[in-house]
Formats: C-alpha cells, sequence, structure tokens
C-alpha cells in the first residue's frame, strides 16, 4: 500500500525545516518568505498543491532538497510538477524558465506571490541600494515575460494578454 500523502502541516514543516539555517538577503529567516508566499497563494484562490508546492517552491533550487528526494517523497504528483516547473536551473535563461512555468497549469499563480513578495517595496527597502536595483530590475524582466504587468504598485494585477490566475 503506498504511503499516505503529506498533509499541508507537514509540508510547511518540512519546508520550513529544510530551509531553517537559510536567511534572505536582508538576513531575515527564508521561511519568512515561504510562508509569504503560501499565504499569496491562499488568499488567491489556490488549490491545497499550489500552496503545497508554494512551500516547496524553492527548496529544490536552493539546494534545501535534491530532486532525488522531491522525486521520493510523499508528495501529490501535481506538487512535485509545480516544484519543478519552478525550480530555475543554474544558467538557465530567463525566458525558458518563465515558459515552462506558463506551460504549467498553476504554476503562474504561484511565481505572481512570489514575484509579489519579492517585489514588496518594505521587503526591498531593507536591502543596499546597489541589490534593491538589481532584484528590481530582475522581478520586472521576469513579470514582462510572464505577461505580468510591471507596475510595482499592484504587483498582483495582470495585463489584458494574461486576465487570470493560471
Amino acid at each position: 500500500m503506498p504511503e499516505p500523502l503529506w498533509t499541508l502541516t507537514e509540508v510547511e514543516a518540512l519546508a520550513r525545516a529544510a530551509h531553517a539555517a537559510q536567511t534572505d538577503k536582508a538576513g531575515r529567516p527564508y521561511a519568512e518568505h515561504l510562508a509569504a508566499v503560501a499565504e499569496g497563494v491562499r488568499a488567491t484562490g489556490g488549490s491545497a498543491e499550489q500552496i503545497a508546492a508554494a512551500w516547496l517552491h524553492d527548496s529544490v533550487e536552493d539546494g534545501a532538497v535534491s530532486r532525488e528526494w522531491l522525486d521520493g517523497a510523499a508528495l501529490d504528483p501535481r506538487v512535485k510538477e509545480l516544484v519543478l516547473a519552478l525550480t530555475r536551473g543554474k544558467g538557465e535563461e530567463p525566458a525558458a524558465y518563465t515558459a515552462r512555468i506558463l506551460a504549467t497549469p498553476g504554476a503562474l499563480l504561484i511565481k505572481r506571490a512570489d514575484l509579489a513578495h519579492n517585489a514588496d517595496p518594505a521587503r526591498l527597502a531593507l536591502l543596499e541600494p546597489a541589490t534593491r536595483d538589481r532584484l528590481t530590475e530582475k522581478y520586472a524582466h521576469v513579470r514582462r515575460l510572464l505577461g505580468l504587468q510591471v507596475d510595482e504598485s499592484s504587483p498582483d494585477r495582470t495585463n489584458s494578454a494574461n486576465p487570470g490566475p493560471n
């Protein structure tokens, strides 16, 4: 009999433990970012699978867990698919990364929440000006590739070319 799939509570605990030693660029616990992305997904009507993937969206990319671990984890296959869609490979061009997100149903909703938190002016204000400027441009570039508005005052709105959550 297959192992039961992890609950959202278990996924959250795993993500917090896997990233426990990490901090963001402002020195804050990395789990704060994961919690904000998961909450952003939940608040915009994301499914349980999308919320679980939000908790794990940086886990493989940041080396908190391995791809092999993810493959064998007791997670819904949809969660694994979303996590992998959101995992940018070393040296991967932004256009290829964003095309994969757009091609994976449900991934855009998670990436929108990720970008919204990453581009939060209060969060960016904690960074050195050069880092803040570099990241602001990086996030705007990714938003453009995803067909999202770049207006920093409303990071969760989409443009007419991409009108709804994915």
